[in-house]
């Protein structure tokens, strides 16, 4: 009998920053392209989660309870010229990342992101960050 291929995913290093470099691009400090796709999860009862942007999603969160996440999937696209953040439209994602301890990064908005988890498998890598709230909201 054949063998069956094994996959395992296995945690990926974390870039040490990212930053925009076009509507819905990121790139690392090695020159790697991120894509974000962005998740806002609403409380129990409170609807079902809704992607609100692949790829440009600028759509502004209706509700103060819900929680913000991004999958944030490396994948190499070709890169044009930068574009300055202030001719960017609006977006719930920050215009930067840097890395923090903790398991954590820190938005151009000042804003923390929680990694959620961070896994490379069969080529692909994905990490997920999940916006915590503001520490003077609690």
């Amino acid at each position: 009998m054949g063998e069956l291929p094994f996959f395992r995913a296995h945690a990926a290093l974390h870039p040490d920053h990212l930053w925009i470099w076009e509507t819905s691009v990121y790139v690392d400090e090695n020159q790697r392209t991120w894509l974000p796709v962005t998740i806002e999860v609403q409380p129990p009862g409170a609807g079902r989660a809704r992607g609100v942007g692949i790829r440009g999603g600028t759509t502004c969160p209706d509700s103060t309870e819900s929680s913000l996440q991004v999958l944030m999937r490396q994948e190499d696209v070709p890169l044009g010229e930068a574009t300055c953040p202030s001719l960017l439209a609006p977006c719930l994602l920050p215009s930067m990342w840097q890395l923090y301890p903790g398991r954590r990064y820190r938005g151009s908005d000042s804003s923390f992101w929680r990694i959620v988890y961070h896994i490379e498998l069969s080529g692909m890598e994905d990490m997920l960050l999940e916006q915590l709230p503001d520490l003077e909201d609690e």
